[in-house]
């Protein structure tokens, strides 16, 4: 096994002082940063008074593939390489991902320096269900990606985390409204641990229209876990039952609809009683 180790670094969302003691040591010690940006790693060691001695080199998107046999290389000859991303987890919607592969497929250690994430931020001061949750990295861009990704969200139980574009965030809202409803709840979380910090509570409905003013700065988005849904046999029979004590089939559907909004149309219900009947 190599003596060489891959420390992954949290980074401060914002504020540099979230910056932990084995970040700060890391960056002080490590033979080689691997940092998303390197002008605002060196940004980031002059706010925390650190002198980094080590070799910097970028590791982004576009050049991490190329990168990866050389930092593999230093590795595997003894250097400590820290992988730092601009800001939060690296790997987490961010570079990382191709390098950490390599080093477990060459048994090279990868050691985690925990800390500042936006997405358990974001998830922490929503308000919304926290003990079961998906991270859905960054909303598709063009709008049919989009609207075929929030309707694959539609059953979905679990609190739901993502990253927008504040230029795209109304239109990704409005999309929400059409595809999940706008009574479903959600949370706007802009610029966290900033001195601009805004956590924006409401319904998709709400939010979209406040969206419509321009919004700026780093933006995580928390919806709501879908409600559970009624089965369609069950609402029928509901219906049946209300329509055997004089109700009207139309006016029980509505008012078994309105029991159960999440359900399904008032239409499919009426449909599917009238089936059972044939």
């Amino acid at each position: 096994m190599s003596d060489g180790r891959l420390l992954l670094g949290a980074t401060p969302l914002g504020q540099p002082a979230d910056a932990s003691a084995r970040l700060v040591h890391a960056l002080r010690t490590a033979d080689v940063v691997a940092a998303e940006d390197t002008r605002r790693v060196r940004i980031l060691a002059k706010a925390l008074d650190v002198q980094i001695a080590g070799r910097v080199v970028s590791l982004f998107d576009a050049n991490e593939a190329t990168r990866v046999p050389t930092l593999l290389a230093d590795l595997e000859a003894g250097a400590t390489v820290l992988v730092v991303s601009d800001a939060g987890m690296p790997l987490i919607s961010d570079p990382g991902y191709r390098l950490v592969s390599a080093c477990a497929e060459a048994s090279v250690p990868v050691t985690c320096l925990p800390g500042p994430s936006a997405v358990t931020t974001a998830l922490a001061v929503s308000g919304l269900a926290s003990e079961r949750f998906c991270f859905e990295g960054f909303a598709p861009r063009k709008q049919a990606a989009r609207r075929a990704w929030l309707a694959s969200l539609a059953d979905e139980r679990r609190t739901c985390v993502f990253f927008e574009s504040p230029r795209r965030l109304a239109d990704c809202l409005r999309d929400a409204v059409d595809e999940l409803g706008g009574d479903r709840r959600a949370v706007v979380c802009r610029e966290l641990t900033k001195t601009h910090e805004e956590v924006r509570r409401a319904t998709l409905a709400e939010l979209a229209e406040w969206a419509l003013d321009t919004v700026l700065g780093e933006i995580t988005v928390v919806l709501a876990g879908a409600s559970p849904r009624a089965d369609l046999p069950t609402l029928v029979d509901e219906v049946n039952r209300l329509t055997e004590e004089g109700m009207r089939v139309k006016d029980a559907c509505a008012q078994v609809i309105a029991a159960a909004p999440a359900a399904v149309s008032r239409r499919e219900l009426y449909d599917a009683v009238l089936r059972s009947r044939d």
